[in-house]
């Protein structure tokens, strides 16, 4: 469910000092945006940011930014950023864009791993390529991850895994590994941090499932 719009939302990312807004700039040069060498991974559709704010929280060696199509939704990211708990993070950047362009954001071989999570279904046979898992996305996030970057992806909706499954064996990639049943597989839910939408389906009783693909 989308978030209502909040009419102050923009004006709330462009003051903010960790929300990039001239993304295209920086092109090739993400390790000077973090003062940095450590590697760079990024969620594509990151909600709210439990997922990705606990995991720069877990992992200060790793750099992380979160991608949100939605200024709305981005300000709750941020907002979840600035209380006492993730306040101090200093490898987390959020950008607003669309997942579309992110080849024209990042350069070849700079990605380390892509996050996925509960991401929109899109369930119309007409809109699959809008599927973030689609051969269409697959193919850009393969411009920009190094050589075997690794995207994870994770659902409650079935058919739409089974879709993303069919799609990463249609472009050739290594299915790692993958469950229909996460919380249930003690090796794939070790470390496992769940995202908002993962705590209520759950809670709903719905099995969550879980994917890990790698370009070849």
């Amino acid at each position: 469910m989308r978030l209502r719009n909040i009419p102050r939302a923009q004006e709330e990312i462009d003051a903010s000092p960790v929300a990039i807004k001239d993304e295209k700039n920086h092109r090739g040069k993400w390790a000077e945006v973090f003062g940095n060498e450590h590697p760079i991974h990024i969620e594509i559709g990151m909600g709210k940011g439990q997922f990705i704010l606990e995991l720069a929280k877990r992992n200060p060696e790793i750099n992380y930014i979160g991608i949100e199509r939605y200024s709305s939704v981005l300000l709750r990211a941020l907002e979840k950023f600035s209380t006492e708990e993730y306040e101090e993070l200093q490898n987390i950047r959020f950008i607003c864009m669309d997942a579309a362009e992110l080849d024209e954001i990042f350069a070849s071989e700079e990605v380390e791993k892509i996050y996925l999570n509960f991401s929109d279904p899109w369930p119309k046979a007409r809109h699959a390529r809008r599927r973030l898992t689609s051969t269409r996305f697959l193919s850009v996030y393969e411009k920009v991850l190094v050589e075997e970057g690794v995207v994870e992806f994770k659902t409650d909706n079935r058919p739409l895994f089974e879709f993303s499954l069919e799609q990463v064996e249609e472009v050739g990639w290594e299915l790692k590994a993958h469950t229909f049943d996460l919380h249930n597989n003690k090796e794939m839910n070790d470390g496992n941090i769940m995202t908002e939408y993962e705590a209520k389906f759950s809670a709903m009783g719905n099995p969550i499932h879980k994917l890990v693909a790698a370009r070849k």
